[in-house]
């Protein structure tokens, strides 16, 4: 996937809200007895990285809407 830097300033708080939380099981405290004051994230299956590319999909095209709607158009990505 490009990544659309244009389409940055259209992103809300809401957005990165809503993808923490998609994405909020993933993520393992550390062990209670452990130093390192770290946790760590668990591998994503298919499933979770199809569900992950929608997601993805579905953002741009809000961003895209939110461009529009500003009156300012997105440019094109080369």
């Amino acid at each position: 996937m490009k990544l659309r830097l244009d389409l940055l300033k259209h992103l809300k708080v809401e957005d990165f809200i809503e993808e923490a939380a998609e994405t909020a099981h993933r993520f393992k405290p550390e062990p209670l007895l452990s130093k390192t004051g770290t946790g760590s994230l668990s591998p994503s299956s298919t499933e979770e990285c199809a569900k992950e590319d929608a997601r993805n999909m579905a953002l741009t095209r809000k961003l895209l809407e939110r461009a529009s709607a500003s009156g300012k158009p997105a440019e094109k990505p080369n």
